[in-house]
């Protein structure tokens, strides 16, 4: 995680490109003075909220650099049961892309990031059922030991507490979690083996940051008695930054791309409201730090820090940062007296960034392989670059316990640069987000180890560089990186990351077996060293039969991929198996497959899980063979039709034609595909000529908002925010007789069960008459929703509709989805 006062500098290379956080600091005199404004600022604010991009980035922004408090953001979840735009990844591998598009928004706006243990299951419409889920015993001790290492003097929900039932329960959990905290973090009872690591903590007040959102209508909201109300403008200009809060706020909000939240910056006065809620109000109600101390006078022992620290800040050379070197070392030796151990353990990495900042001092550690495993030997290559007047010395670099050199006295402006050959420890530990290393709960991930509770990600391998410059000795520790030069982009860099030696992976994550015959299943073998050899055993229960028991792998190059292949034969009976690949090299066993996320404004994720694939004999009955695609938002569906054997073509909107088109037995039309494929406007109607002509076109589910034609059927049909989000909620058949719920498989309650994260989303509340309902649930102590499945005849062929959440369960092998899809795409036979 990024400490406050490196993250202003970082934000500015936004500006000019992509920022990966493995790049190496270069702060300008302007980073280098806002880096001191905020070191003389002793105040802390927590904004809390459920998911990543429910945040308030303009807020965020503005606490962090116009206000120059420490401002964190806890996040409950890591947004793991949302939808992706930009790629197929979703569940666990969403919710690795979501953790870096929060720290590469923080990156910008200046705050830290935080997390709990919750799992994000998917929509939840109460908080009470959230709770349920999570485990609200476990959230809260998570939102405690928050607070209690942070010790905010400020905490803002983003969210109502009175309000459930309103938003997401996810969201209003959040909110009432927090305020239960803002007295329990004082409480030494609650929860006391926290007290071993961190102490009690009571902040000062607690905000919620409400909008004319929250009053039903800006016109409400103006009415309101503002009384309790704290009014910030947040719409202020940062001239050596050349931004406004608001273009900030915009870039920063614009890294959740999964989500499509890009945002275009905004300038001029903007107010952000805070209804207050607990502690002490404040009397000036444009300072939600009135009454608290922010100055150094904090703290006993402060005070000298604060003028010295002051001094600079006023008189401050903006052309040459050095002169202001022999008073930063005065202060940091102040620093290290202090008693406050919280204030002095921010304060000192703080000050020992903006002396080495100061002086010019480059610092690199970089190693030749992006990853290697326990044991394997790397080449790391040391770079260090004094540029001011000052002598310095590199006491020492110490990697995993080895000293790389020592006693090095840097000359001013003469690089020093060494490459030294390291052996990984055997015990090092695997390079993978560590909520995913034990299996959880549906609503709860599995992390025994206190100390990594809350923690944005696994922590990197780091260098420890021990420096005197003048009379103080600094010790700053550096991420092991990986550079190399691209002939396009020139020099670039990638995280790090210790692999096992061997990984795995069932190529087909859903094996379907529709009848008896045997499936040829491949596995692939991915060689995480040179000369890598051994077998690979494919592990499925006793009544599953499988040829060979074992495959020998020998694959010569580190990288290298080999696939096997096995023979499985199904039992005779319907039944559901978890098959495991694993690689077997001198004894040691390996059970994991390799997941690789990388896109351009994130550093690159390599996510180790367990090598299953779910297989299931079912008895499914198919009509038709060649099904046209045409994705959406993006998700896994075509795969999951080809596992029904059929040939699935995806189509580009841009190149359909009546003729091309014309042979298809069904056309698919992918998630969220009319709110994110501008072309499909222009191709309705040969679509729809497509169905008049006997075809069959199925549409999935699309948000109600921001349609790219509002024509998305043949007769008039309106989307809503409906939904059914309790995955066990009890289906009706409103027309028990229709076609799609009997053939070519008969549909009953039981094709419903084992359904995950929710039954359908944003279902159709009006409909033509053209229009036939087919089922009927509802969440309890609701109405009953019954636009999940709308199937209308439209000349000689049929249009069908539907929210059902096809995209999250076929990728999950549910049989009943396979089942009722297949007699979706069967209704014109």
């Amino acid at each position: 995680m990024k400490k406050p006062c490196l993250l202003l500098y970082i934000f500015s290379l936004l500006f000019l490109q992509p920022i990966l956080a493995q790049q190496p600091q270069k702060p300008t005199s302007s980073d280098i003075y806002n880096q001191i404004e905020k070191l003389n600022f002793l105040g802390s604010v927590l904004y809390v909220a459920a998911h990543p991009d429910d945040e308030n980035t303009k807020l965020i922004s503005y606490l962090s650099n116009e206000t120059k408090a420490r401002t964190g953001y806890l996040s409950l979840t890591r947004g793991d049961g949302g939808q992706n735009l930009i790629g197929t990844e979703l569940r666990e591998l969403l919710g690795v892309l979501r953790t870096q598009e929060l720290l590469a928004a923080r990156r910008i706006d200046g705050g830290e990031q935080f997390f709990t243990r919750a799992n994000d299951f998917g929509y939840s419409k109460e908080p009470l059922e959230t709770f349920e889920i999570w485990n609200k015993d476990a959230i809260l001790n998570d939102v405690i030991l928050t607070i209690r290492r942070f010790k905010p003097d400020v905490i803002i929900n983003r969210f109502n507490h009175q309000t459930p039932g309103t938003t997401h329960g996810h969201h209003t959990a959040s909110a009432i979690l927090s305020f239960e905290a803002f007295d329990k973090a004082n409480d030494p009872a609650i929860y006391p083996e926290h007290l071993k690591t961190v102490s009690i903590w009571q902040p000062k007040r607690l905000f919620f940051n409400t909008s004319w959102w929250f009053y039903g209508s800006e016109e409400n909201f103006k009415k309101a008695d503002k009384t309790n109300l704290v009014a910030i403008n947040t719409g202020v200009y940062y001239p050596l930054k050349g931004k406004s809060n608001g273009e900030i706020a915009a870039l920063s909000r614009s890294q959740h791309q999964c989500q499509g939240f890009g945002s275009t910056g905004t300038r001029g006065n903007e107010t952000e409201y805070l209804e207050f809620l607990k502690g002490d109000f404040p009397k000036d109600k444009n300072n939600i730090f009135e009454g608290i101390n922010t100055t150094w006078t904090r703290v006993k022992g402060g005070e000298t820090i604060g003028k010295i620290l002051t001094d600079i800040q006023k008189n401050f050379n903006f052309k040459n940062p050095e002169v202001h070197l022999t008073k930063l070392i005065e202060a940091y030796k102040l620093i290290n007296q202090l008693e406050d151990e919280h204030w002095k353990k921010i304060k000192k990495q703080e000050l020992e960034n903006i002396i080495i900042a100061t002086c010019g001092l480059y610092l690199e550690s970089a190693a030749s392989l992006q990853n290697t495993n326990p044991n394997g030997e790397i080449s790391l290559k040391l770079e260090a670059t004094n540029r001011c007047s000052e002598p310095i010395e590199i006491i020492s670099v110490d990697f995993l316990n080895t000293v790389l050199t020592e006693d090095v006295k840097l000359e001013n402006n003469v690089p020093f640069k060494i490459e030294k050959q390291i052996k990984i420890p055997e015990n090092v530990p695997f390079s993978s987000p560590y909520w995913l290393n034990e299996k959880g709960t549906l609503g709860l991930f599995s992390v025994t180890d206190m100390n990594m509770i809350g923690k944005s990600e696994t922590d990197p391998l780091k260098l420890h560089w021990k420096i005197r410059l003048c009379d103080v000795t600094l010790d700053i520790y550096k991420n092991l990186v990986y550079k190399f030069n691209d002939p396009v982009k020139g020099e670039m860099y990638k995280p790090f990351a210790v692999l096992p030696e061997v990984t795995t992976e069932i190529l087909n994550k859903v094996e379907l077996f529709p009848n008896n015959r045997k499936h040829i299943v491949t596995v692939k073998v991915r060689a995480g060293k040179d000369n890598c050899k051994g077998d690979v055993i494919f592990d499925l229960p006793a009544d599953w039969k499988v040829w060979p028991k074992k495959i020998a792998f020998e694959i010569p190059q580190k990288g290298g991929e080999k696939t096997v292949t096995f023979e499985v034969t199904p039992p005779s009976y319907p039944t559901e198996a978890v098959a495991k690949s694993i690689a077997v090299i001198d004894g040691a066993r390996f059970n994991k497959r390799l997941a690789t996320i990388d896109y351009s404004h994130i550093p690159l994720q390599q996510v180790l899980m367990p090598s299953e694939a779910k297989f299931n004999k079912i008895e499914i009955e198919t009509r038709g063979t060649n099904i046209g695609y045409i994705m959406g938002a993006g998700d896994e569906i075509p795969e999951s039709l080809r596992q029904m054997d059929y040939n699935v073509t995806l189509l580009s909107p841009e190149k359909i034609t009546s003729e091309n088109i014309k042979d298809f037995d069904a056309i698919l039309i992918g998630i969220r595909a009319y709110n994110t494929v501008e072309a499909l406007k222009f191709k309705q109607n040969t679509l729809f000529d497509y169905v008049k002509n006997g075809g069959t076109m199925i549409v999935q589910y699309n948000t109600a908002g921001k349609l790219v034609t509002n024509d998305i059927a043949p007769f008039d049909l309106k989307l809503s925010q409906d939904r059914v989000t309790e995955e066990t909620a009890k289906v009706t058949f409103l027309n028990p007789k229709h076609p799609v719920l009997n053939f070519p498989n008969k549909i009953t309650e039981k094709d419903f069960e084992c359904w995950i994260q929710e039954q359908g989303l944003y279902y159709p509340n009006k409909w033509a008459k053209e229009f036939t309902p087919i089922l009927s649930s509802h969440d309890k102590n609701e109405t009953p929703k019954d636009g999940g499945l709308l199937v209308a005849k439209y000349g000689n062929g049929h249009y069908i509709y539907t929210g059902l959440s096809f995209f999250r369960e076929l990728p999950e092998g549910v049989p009943g989805a396979f089942r009722l899809m297949a007699n979706l795409i069967a209704v014109g036979e």
